[in-house]
């Protein structure tokens, strides 16, 4: 009998419903609205993009923006049953498998934390220049490594990360092939005849 396949989008899904219910810095994340993708990396290298968080709106939730004095919107991504989403989450791999259990959970609450309290399509806004992360990367990285670590001290059932436990290859060996959703990033588009 062939193997199915691990579907990592879905234990992706599960994974991050888990940790948007038990961490109340997460509870206004509606997973509903967030599309997680699988995109494959071109090298099986370790550095590189692990993850990314994109949003499906601009800045306060507006569906539209002005660039160079001409109106944009972003192409809609809508679900099964025509629902649009507000955020594609995506994991790269082999690359985000290929690193300790420890830097994917905090990896996986660092994307989580990018979207807005608001969860309007915007990301979290820091104030300054450097409103991604804030003024300090280090002290960014190490507030998301002391979120994942609290998760785990709420002794969440292990069967939601074991698959996390390895590298891509033993995810391989384990279930034969590694399957997913894939979403491509949309593309802007111009609202007003050129």
């Amino acid at each position: 009998m062939k193997s199915q396949g691990f579907d990592f989008t879905e234990a992706m899904r599960c994974l991050c419903e888990d940790i948007t219910c038990r961490l109340p810095e997460l509870v206004h994340i509606d997973l509903t609205q967030v599309a997680i993708s699988l995109s494959k990396t071109r090298k099986n290298v370790s550095h590189g993009i692990y993850a990314s968080l994109t949003p499906l709106r601009f800045e306060a939730g507006a569906k539209t923006t002005q660039r160079r004095g001409r109106r944009y919107g972003v192409q809609p991504v809508v679900d099964a049953v025509g629902r649009e989403y507000l955020y594609i989450l995506s994991f790269y791999l082999p690359r985000f498998m290929n690193t300790s259990l420890e830097e994917k959970l905090s990896t996986v609450v660092h994307e989580l934390w990018h979207i807005s309290p608001a969860f309007d399509g915007d990301l979290r806004r820091h104030a300054g220049r450097c409103y991604a992360h804030g003024s300090s990367q280090r002290a960014y990285d190490a507030k998301m490594d002391r979120l994942a670590q609290e998760w785990l001290a709420l002794d969440p059932p292990s069967q939601l990360y074991d698959f996390l436990m390895g590298d891509c290859n033993e995810l391989i060996a384990e279930h034969g092939h590694i399957t997913g959703t894939h979403w491509r990033n949309p593309q802007l588009v111009p609202l007003d005849a050129a």
